[in-house]
């Protein structure tokens, strides 16, 4: 097997150079040809000093957290980083949070509970030297002037899982996924009537059906009204696509259960031959699936011109509580460069599923060696930046709040049960989600 150092190098193609040069993902080099370098922190004196971090993640992604901790812990004598499974408001405030969906509008409510990444970084007098974050990125991350508040360590994107062995024993080819949504309808139709209980399931319904199949149409999910937004996801194509979703439950190609979970697991028993689902999910469907795993880019509609476009990155950060000694912050920001350098970067890669946060792990995604663990990064990685982020195809702060995707999969849910046609359902959602915002002047 090659040296990491030399994975790196060989493994940049053209394509992905052009996405470092034209600043799609997060990058350590502040110039989008220089060469990442292991930050330098200061040397620090006195006794070890104690940094908490607290965590929800699955008991797979907290192993990779934990290895990742234990090389740090084992890497310097300054410092000591304890991880612990819980909530970040249970007892004492930790000095770093792993937060998502709900977790993090409950932490940002109220007063500032946090410290900007970037300023912990600067304070303390280390790197961190980052391309512009992208505009498909959750913008809750960033501030007004693009400088990062928190490290997206779970970034992930919906993409399209297949069963090899369910494709191959009905006479399809696994090689040659389905590229339109038309086209998978016809792949359905052939898995139904080959004997399969479930041809198609989808984990997280709003935020695969909405929020990410209008940013790879081109359509907005949010209209501007004054200076505030109005809600606008149903308009043509959100209906359209819900109203065949609708038609496949009808028909048995698609199949929905209550919990994402329960989803992501039917896919790995076997059980069903096609999910839509997280690009991070990739590690655990290989851990638990008896069967090989293809990863390609969700499907879209040909008859709408601005298809395919670009999807979306959302996920778990990594936050820093504020009202810590500046000791303790020096701490965090040598735990932050030591999860940037390009070893641990394609460990987290591999071991958690997540997208890179750097040009090393964009490298290791494309190389001949990583490659086929980092496929889903490859297919992310190619949906993500199909074409440049427009107004309409970037991240909203409307639609990827927490309840507003609860909203959206209580109304959609009303589909699968025949209760209302798919422009009800929408019509509501978007009511429903008004009621929530300020009118808009």
């Amino acid at each position: 097997m090659k040296p990491l150092a030399r994975v790196l190098r060989d493994g940049v193609t053209a394509g992905v150079a052009a996405l470092l040069c034209g600043g799609v993902l997060i990058g350590l080099s502040g110039a989008a040809h220089a060469k990442p370098k292991a930050a330098k922190v200061p040397a620090e004196t006195g006794g070890v000093k104690e940094i908490r971090l607290v965590h929800q993640l699955s008991p797979e992604r907290e192993e990779a957290l934990q290895n990742l901790v234990t090389r740090f812990n084992e890497s310097n004598k300054a410092y000591r980083l304890s991880l612990q499974a819980g909530a970040w408001n249970d007892g004492d405030t930790p000095h770093m949070a792993i937060l998502q969906g709900e977790a993090v509008e409950q932490f940002l409510a109220g007063k500032p509970r946090y410290k900007a990444l970037s300023s912990v970084m600067r304070e303390a007098g280390v790197p961190l030297q980052t391309l512009k974050p992208p505009a498909m990125m959750n913008r809750a991350l960033v501030d007004a002037k693009g400088q990062l508040l928190a490290l997206p360590v779970g970034l992930s994107t919906p993409v399209m899982y297949i069963n090899r062995k369910e494709f191959q024993r009905v006479g399809l080819n696994p090689d040659a996924p389905p590229k339109t949504w038309f086209d998978l309808q016809q792949v359905l139709g052939q898995l139904f009537d080959g004997g399969s209980q479930c041809p198609y399931t989808v984990s997280q319904h709003g935020r695969v059906m909405i929020e990410n199949t209008s940013a790879w149409h081109n359509e907005p999910v949010a209209a501007r009204q004054g200076k505030g937004e109005r809600a606008s996801f149903n308009g043509m194509l959100q209906v359209k696509h819900v109203a065949m979703m609708a038609s496949w439950h009808r028909a048995r190609y698609l199949r929905t259960f209550d919990a994402d979970s329960d989803a992501e697991q039917r896919f790995a028993s076997g059980e069903c031959a096609v999910i839509a689902a997280p690009s991070s999910s990739w590690t655990d469907f290989r851990r638990k699936a008896a069967f090989e795993v293809g990863v390609a880019p969700l499907p879209y509609h040909d008859d709408f011109p601005g298809a395919p476009q670009n999807t979306l990155a959302d996920g778990a950060a990594l936050w820093v509580a504020a009202g810590k000694p500046t000791a303790d912050y020096k701490g965090v920001a040598r735990f932050v460069a030591f999860w940037l350098q390009p070893e641990n970067q394609v460990a987290w890669q591999r071991e958690s599923g997540y997208l890179p946060l750097n040009r090393a792990g964009l490298f290791a995604a494309q190389s001949e060696v990583l490659g086929p663990d980092l496929e889903n990064v490859k297919v992310a990685v190619s949906q993500l930046s199909h074409k440049p982020a427009t107004v309409d195809s970037s991240s909203s702060p409307m639609v990827g709040r927490a309840r507003v995707l609860s909203i959206l999969d209580e109304e959609l849910s009303a589909v699968w049960a025949d209760r209302k046609p798919a422009k009800e359902a929408l019509d509501t959602a978007v009511s429903r989600v008004q009621a929530l915002l300020p009118i808009p002047r």
